[in-house]
């Protein structure tokens, strides 16, 4: 039997719409994707950390901070993909986590209960996080991604809409809560390579939620559930809280 080891990939990039060149923003002394890679060493169950990119300053910096870099294809529409090209290059690796450059907070017992479910059951094709909304007004924002799981604890669906709708609101005891949506994946690697060659799917391009496609072309995700947010930088009004919060 195939040994199952986990490697984790940072995808890295310099275009940004709100924030070009976060990753390489300096916060509490460190560029942003450096604080994501040092967080991610700490995870168990790990057995390599790369960052990949297709920018040269984004790849200097991490070379200079210690960091392994896989450079790859400017053209890749997402993160997913780049991983995937990573993926296509190395050899005896079963499963991928996917941790975003701009997740300077996240949680090492997060990503090691990601591998470590990989591990357990090699069944599993895709995982990913959720956590319970601490502000119900979430719920209705549309930057808060949100999710519904099945008995068997694996996702229903994903929108940015309220869900579900609770058709008798008199009825307290039918509402069902949706669960926040946490963007760090998990792909077994077959999965990682089918994934990148399917077309962008209609219910993809309607709320314009990569994971979707997997749903669609009925790949179920498992579903991790965490208290853990983590605080993702998108503005830098954001880095300006991830700093705050670092140095408390």
């Amino acid at each position: 039997m195939k040994e199952t080891t986990v490697a984790l990939v940072i995808p890295a990039r310099w275009g940004s719409t709100r924030f070009p060149g976060k990753c390489l923003h300096l916060i509490a002394g460190k560029p942003l994707v450096q604080h994501v890679w040092e967080r991610s060493l700490q995870a168990k169950g790990i057995s390599s950390v790369l960052i990949a990119t297709d920018d040269d300053r984004i790849a200097e910096a991490a070379l200079n901070f210690g960091a392994d870099v896989v450079m790859t294809s400017p053209d890749h529409p997402s993160g997913t993909d780049r991983i995937a090209e990573v993926a296509s290059r190395l050899k005896g690796i079963t499963h991928y986590i996917n941790v975003q450059g701009d997740e300077p907070m996240i949680d090492p017992l997060l990503i090691a209960s990601l591998a470590k479910t990989l591990k357990r059951d090699p069944k599993i094709r895709m995982i990913t996080a959720a956590t319970p909304f601490t502000d119900p007004r979430e719920a209705d924002d549309p930057n808060c991604v949100k999710v519904v799981l099945d008995a068997n604890g694996d996702a229903l669906y994903f929108s940015r809409s309220r869900i579900p709708y609770h058709r008798d609101a008199k009825d307290k005891a039918s509402a069902v809560t949706p669960l926040l949506h946490l963007g760090i994946y998990g792909y077994r690697r077959d999965i990682l390579k089918k994934l990148v060659r399917l077309a962008p799917s209609p219910l993809e391009q309607c709320e314009k939620l990569e994971q979707l496609r997997a749903l669609e072309h009925g790949i179920p995700i498992s579903v991790v559930l965490t208290s853990h947010r983590g605080v993702g930088v998108d503005t830098p009004a954001d880095a300006v809280r991830v700093e705050k919060l670092l140095r408390a």
